[in-house]
């Protein structure tokens, strides 16, 4: 009786372990996180994870960067000093040359460059 009872208070354990480990806040408190969709249509590319890409602007974008910050930058409205310089692991940028887009990504501490964002999200405008 004694060996049934502790059999049935294994079974039950793993039972309500497996379960917790399913449900959304375990996930939290785990600090497991699920892999943010990406996007990928005509017009827009990219992560759909905006806790890391949260910064946003809009501009247009020119191949080359500022003395090796950047592979590319946003050349914005009010002239040079709201320029942002940008690097990508997720985008390629070189598809969008020339092209007016807005861009969600991470603020980058540069060296040279005043604004430097690592782009995980690229929408073109026109």
């Amino acid at each position: 009786m004694l060996i049934m009872g502790a059999l049935g208070v294994i079974v039950a354990g793993v039972i309500v372990g497996f379960l917790l480990t399913k449900t959304p806040l375990s996930k939290k408190i785990a600090g497991i996180s699920s892999t943010p969709a990406m996007i990928n249509t005509e017009n827009e590319v990219g992560s759909t994870d905006t806790q890391t890409f949260r910064d946003t602007a809009t501009g247009t974008v020119e191949s080359g960067g500022l003395n090796g910050e950047g592979t590319h930058k946003l050349l914005r409205e009010g002239g040079s000093s709201q320029t942002v310089y940008l690097v990508s692991s997720i985008v390629d940028l070189e598809q969008f040359t020339g092209k007016k887009v807005q861009v969600w990504g991470e603020t980058v501490k540069g060296q040279k460059a005043a604004w430097l964002m690592d782009v995980g999200r690229i929408k073109i405008l026109e």
